[in-house]
């Protein structure tokens, strides 16, 4: 396997980066070939489709590693991948930073919450002091390979410390050496606000934009406009696709058939056309005669 491609983000430039979740190869490829200047590893949506359960911190870091070394292995698009508290104690988020880097990441997302985590719009959650999330920055900052591999920083302190005391650990955790900041779960658009006021030209802000969460919902351009310079969209693909699997489903069971739903469908030949078959298939025709 080789190393992670340089990012393509230049976050001096107009425009910001769109990153939509992703979960496995085939989603990854479909979001490739739309356009997206990166991808987003979701924790949460491995967890919805490789366990069916819910985002409550029971994914391990082997898991993740295997989910991005098959994605990688089938897409060039630079790919940020939830590290979700590094799955442990400094030395843990370090060998996640190895583990993640080899398997092909570009940048990965650490959290402040204590182990196991729980998706950042579910209530209760616990964080660990400040301090040591600033030591697992420092450690994965000092395990990483490549100078490009970005390291983000979240906080979840706004629904448990309050909105003030999340800005404080945001200055913390630059401090510590992230190289973007993601305050998790503003609640308002005012506080969307406020943390690009305090923060736009010293360091690139994240937004993440959940359907039924806690933040308001806002397109791309807003978040521009306000400075934040990533957003991610990081289950959206896992509930659209939960919600056609579903009716997908009931229909095939109700009607004993799936004409009913061929409108909604790729047929053979579709699929494998986005799968590029043919094409593989003819690179693989190409080795079977004598080498040149």
């Amino acid at each position: 396997m080789s190393g992670p491609a340089t990012p393509c983000w230049d976050f001096t430039r107009p425009g910001i980066v769109m990153a939509p979740g992703v979960y496995d190869a085939l989603t990854a490829s479909l979001a490739e070939a739309a356009g997206f200047p990166a991808l987003y590893l979701s924790g949460a949506a491995v967890s919805y489709t490789r366990l069916g359960r819910p985002d409550i911190g029971l994914t391990s870091v082997t898991e993740m590693t295997e989910t991005l070394s098959l994605i990688r292995d089938r897409v060039s698009t630079p790919i940020i991948i939830d590290a979700d508290t590094g799955f442990g104690n400094a030395l843990n988020a370090q060998r996640t930073m190895r583990l993640y880097e080899r398997a092909g990441a570009n940048a990965l997302q650490i959290e402040d919450q204590a182990y196991p985590k729980r998706c950042g719009h579910l209530a209760d959650k616990t964080l660990i002091p400040a301090q040591e999330m600033a030591g697992k920055i420092r450690a994965m900052a000092d395990a990483r390979h490549a100078a490009q591999t970005l390291i983000i920083a979240r906080t979840d302190a706004v629904a448990v410390e309050g909105f003030e005391a999340a800005q404080e650990r945001a200055e913390t955790y630059l401090e510590a050496g992230a190289d973007i900041l993601f305050i998790e779960a503003p609640q308002s658009e005012a506080q969307l606000t406020a943390i690009a006021q305090r923060f736009r030209g010293r360091v690139p802000l994240l937004a993440n934009m959940v359907e039924g969460g806690e933040t308001p919902m806002k397109s791309a351009r807003e978040l521009e406009a306000l400075g934040y310079a990533l957003v991610i969209f990081p289950g959206g693909i896992v509930r659209a696709l939960a919600r056609t699997a579903e009716a997908y489903y009931l229909s095939l069971s109700e009607t004993g058939s799936n004409a009913a739903f061929r409108d909604r469908m790729f047929d053979f030949q579709d699929l494998n056309a986005r799968l590029g078959t043919a094409e593989m298939l003819a690179r693989g025709k190409a080795y079977e005669g004598p080498g040149t």
